[in-house]
């Protein structure tokens, strides 16, 4: 624990401070982050300065994907939410927000229960509606982190963590995804119940759901996935009750625009999106091999997770681990969404902050906490995918943790035996 904070870089040479992670001192972290937070916040004012409104100099809304949220509230005020699902109709609601001026288009993706959120967002001026909505999920975010790693220093580098920046430009909703699966995940072993009922909450991004069933199964967690799964019920009926079903045929009838246009043939952008499918598509390789990688990776990690679940290793990896692999298992994650990687970052360093930390594990702890701010512009550039190879690292390190320990307590049950 002490040389995390303490190292320097002068011993041993860059090699071996890499290695050690001695580089990374707790001022540096902290200058780090601060230059970091205060850069990010002045470019931020000056973008939102030279706007033309609610406009930016790019002829693009403020929040841009925040102009779907609200759209689709304003539709379901007028009770029209399955309109919401009609990419036409749709667009000319998020024109009719900025009087007409012919802005881009934003898909809404979204189950319909997450219209109750973009309701009540469009409760208010578009301003006041994004303001409040990255302020209150930004908090749930800080909390929940604050939560899982009790430091003083948890805040500013959470903070000042890069995908905070991105999820912000974009009006997105990676904040209240990693308050979520953070906050679950902390509660799973005290309250299970509430546990249970963030991760029904966490349906509205269904693809990143996927693993989750494995580990509780795996780790026989019966009180969460019921409460789970009733959460998701209770969501499905109350969507039902109040908009109707017009509105899920609608919704199931726009997963294959979503499918088609925004994830196979990339209009969102391959350097977007972080997942191997993307990677082997902006790569040029077709569309059935590039599912058939996200597949056999997907099997990978729904192995490791229910081995890892069931086995006794630390709850610490068990979550790191979870939180890693819903963002690898599925084809479909941006680079906002990357704020889910904190949870990892935080539970991972928990366990190395109280058993100290092997090689290389700091240097990888502090690649995982920058790449958000560069992995788009090198996927643009390159073709690299800077962050799925950042993040399938960082699975390694949590499985190679994990081994070491399963050893270490498999060796100790024998010599007790003895």
């Amino acid at each position: 624990m002490a040389h995390f904070w303490q190292g320097s870089v002068g011993q041993g040479g860059f090699w071996q401070a890499l290695r050690s992670g001695g580089w990374l001192t707790a001022a540096r972290a902290r200058g780090y982050s601060l230059i970091l937070l205060a850069v990010c916040s002045l470019a931020f004012a000056g973008w939102i300065a030279a706007s033309d409104g609610l406009i930016d100099r790019n002829g693009k809304p403020l929040g841009t994907d925040f102009s779907n949220v609200y759209a689709a509230g304003s539709l379901t005020w007028q009770g029209r939410a399955a309109d919401a699902y009609q990419p036409a109709l749709q667009h000319q609601a998020e024109k009719a927000i900025f009087g007409g001026r012919d802005v881009p288009f934003y898909g809404w993706h979204y189950p319909p229960f997450f219209l109750a959120v973009a309701f009540l967002v469009a409760a208010v001026p578009y301003a006041w509606g994004l303001a409040i909505w990255l302020l209150a999920s930004f908090a749930a975010y800080l909390a929940t982190l604050r939560a899982i790693l009790p430091r003083s220093e948890t805040l500013l580098m959470a903070a000042a963590f890069p995908a905070v920046f991105v999820n912000v430009g974009h009006g997105q909703n990676g904040f209240l995804t990693a308050a979520l699966l953070g906050g679950a995940l902390h509660w799973l072993d005290r309250k299970p119940w509430i546990a249970g009922v963030l991760i029904g909450m966490l349906a509205y991004k269904p693809q990143f759901g996927v693993l989750i069933p494995i580990a509780l199964l795996a780790g026989r967690r019966w009180n969460t996935i019921g409460a789970a799964a009733l959460t998701v019920a209770a969501l499905v009926a109350l969507s039902f009750a109040t908009l109707g079903g017009e509105v899920w045929h609608a919704f199931l009838d726009s997963m294959k625009f979503t499918q088609a246009i925004v994830l196979e043939q990339g209009d969102t952008g391959w350097e977007k999106i972080q997942s191997i499918f993307s990677a082997a598509r902006n790569l040029g390789l077709n569309v059935p091999i590039a599912y058939a990688i996200q597949g056999a990776l997907a099997l990978f990690l729904a192995g490791s997770v229910a081995w890892l679940w069931h086995g006794d290793a630390a709850f610490e990896l068990k979550a790191a681990a979870l939180a890693l692999a819903s963002l690898l298992a599925t084809p479909y994650v941006l680079d906002y969404d990357l704020v889910v990687l904190a949870v990892a970052i935080a539970f991972f360093a928990r366990h190395g902050l109280a058993h100290g930390f092997r090689d290389y594990e700091i240097s990888l702890l502090a690649a995982a906490w920058i790449v958000p701010l560069l992995s788009r512009g090198i996927a643009g550039a390159t073709a690299i995918p800077l962050g799925l190879i950042v993040l399938a690292t960082f699975y390694g390190l949590v499985l190679r943790r994990a081994a070491h320990n399963h050893a270490i307590a498999s060796h100790s049950r024998q010599l007790a035996k003895a």
